[in-house]
């Protein structure tokens, strides 16, 4: 841990000089309470710092949320162990990608299944009670329950130390999370230029709490996030049914966690009830559960909270960049990726340079910098990984 300044605490030994510049700028905002934690995993982002744990007194900015309000991961164990499986993974892979939407604009052409109808039925309900119509932002939202988007959002087969079969996946709220996020930031923006409110950074503006527009982010900004919850819930449901016909018996789900690590909670620290928004980052209360992936190729980690007070109950969220998407292309090549994906059931394609292990943070670098903020439980290998393109 390092003191860069009265408002702002660091658990990240790897840090390019730009992040924590501008993490300190972030923390300079009049309403933050008591301090910014940087994550082990910080990296550059939209107006606040990917990694960032961010408390304000009476306030949100946005863009320190994230774009993809909710974005999380979820892992559940099943019965089975790595021996048990078939040696061939390719069509348990290739079944996944038929029955999950991939890559960014890719959505399902229909709403069919029963436990799709049921929570795009739930999330109809909370849309009318937040008073808001989310077709406004996006009119195919429905369509777009059930999809993984691209990036650095996955679907992976893991086995543990134990050689214990998990199912793992990453994603948020898709576009319709995005466009909500987008339009409440220019709000702010639009907001911040009338009351001539001076902003270090146009992406830090902020709503006031107590405002209409205020309360409408937020209640925008839940349903946003509850449809990342349940946007993983329906795509682990498919993997479960590809991965149950692959191995010829049903899953049972002896463990399952699901977390944002893109959101905002009320939450009292240091003696005082703050918004905290997590960019990047997990809640840690102590016992708390959580998922700390890798990247493409690496390791994940499932963690336990340590509670730490002066981490905010937070730890990082994943190994955070090293380098840009368009740097990691011009540095590494399709040769290299295939050597770090030796063993592991892949789509092998030009697509995916940019998520090479070499463009993030050793992950394991960033676990030893986490030490006090959570425990390993356990560590988790990939066999098989599915990504958008």
């Amino acid at each position: 841990m390092e003191k860069i300044s009265s408002t702002l605490i660091s658990w990240a030994s790897i840090l390019e000089p730009a992040t924590p510049a501008q993490a300190e700028t972030t923390a300079t905002m009049p309403f933050i309470h008591p301090h910014v934690a940087l994550m082990p995993d910080a990296h550059l982002g939209l107006g606040a710092t990917v990694g960032s744990v961010i408390p304000a007194l009476g306030a949100i900015m946005p863009a320190a949320v994230g774009v993809d309000i909710g974005c999380g991961m979820i892992a559940v164990r099943t019965q089975f162990t790595r021996q048990e499986l078939p040696g061939y993974a390719a069509p348990l892979r290739e079944s996944i990608e038929r029955a999950v939407p991939l890559s960014a604009g890719v959505y399902n052409t229909t709403v069919t299944l029963d436990h799709t109808v049921e929570r795009v039925v739930d999330l109809e309900s909370r849309a009318a009670e937040a008073d808001f119509d989310p077709a406004a932002y996006a009119g195919n939202w429905r369509l777009q329950l059930g999809t993984l988007g691209s990036g650095n959002h996955f679907i992976e087969v893991t086995v543990d130390e134990l050689e214990r079969v998990w199912l793992f996946l990453h994603s948020g709220s898709r576009g319709v999370g995005n466009k909500i996020a987008q339009h409440h930031i220019k709000v702010a923006q639009r907001l911040n230029e009338r009351w001539w409110i001076p902003l270090p950074h146009k992406d830090l503006a902020y709503l006031v709490e107590g405002t209409d527009e205020f309360w409408a982010y937020i209640r925008q900004m839940r349903w946003a996030q509850h449809f990342a919850l349940l946007n993983r819930e329906e795509m682990m449901d498919r993997v479960v049914t590809a991965f149950e016909q692959w191995v010829g018996a049903d899953v049972e789900r002896h463990e399952e966690i699901n977390c944002h690590h893109n959101y905002t909670e009320q939450e009292k620290h240091f003696g005082k009830q703050v918004w905290l928004s997590r960019k990047g980052a997990i809640s840690a209360r102590k016992g708390e559960a959580g998922l700390v992936p890798g990247s493409m190729g690496t390791a994940s980690y499932v963690v336990t909270g340590r509670g730490n007070p002066v981490g905010l109950h937070s730890s990082p969220h994943g190994a955070g960049r090293a380098h840009s998407r368009s740097a990691a292309r011009r540095l590494f090549t399709r040769e290299q990726l295939r050597a770090s994906m030796a063993g592991i059931e892949y789509r092998d394609t030009d697509a995916f340079i940019d998520e090479i292990p070499m463009a993030y943070k050793d992950i394991d670098q960033v676990m030893l910098d986490a030490a006090e903020l959570v425990e390993v439980r356990h560590t988790l290998r990939q066999i098989v990984n599915v990504k958008g393109d």
